[in-house]
């Protein structure tokens, strides 16, 4: 069982940047691959980025690559997203997300079985 709370979001600028974390509980977060999601209004939720178990692999939405960059602290059972160069269409809540699969690129195809409760992010123009 693995419980996700994420942190960080808020209103920024155009071109401005945000630092997402998502704070796991469990002795197991390590065995787990994490990953980012994202819904605007109207919209369904789509994958945004993820990363292995052992942080060795990611694997991003075309939409976001170049911008944002996961990555994680076992010790500290944090995974983080870092937003940079945001844009409008970056607003939305962002979700974090757990499973327990073998590739991050698995991640955007699959519904994980651990979701956090969201953080909304809004960007400014």
């Amino acid at each position: 069982q693995v419980q996700l709370v994420e942190s960080g979001g808020g209103l920024v600028q155009a071109g401005g940047y945000l630092r997402l974390s998502c704070a796991a509980s469990g002795r197991t977060f390590s065995s787990y691959a994490m990953g980012w999601f994202r819904q605007a209004p109207g919209k369904e939720r789509e994958f945004v980025a993820a990363i292995s178990w052992t942080g060795g692999s990611t694997y991003y939405a075309d939409s976001v690559k170049g911008r944002f960059t996961i990555s994680r602290d076992n010790a500290k059972n944090t995974v983080y997203l870092q937003m940079n160069s945001l844009k409008p269409e970056d607003t939305a809540v962002y979700y974090c997300a757990a499973d327990l699969i073998t590739t991050a690129q698995a991640m955007a195809v699959i519904y994980p079985n651990y979701w956090g409760q969201g953080t909304q992010v809004t960007v400014s123009s």
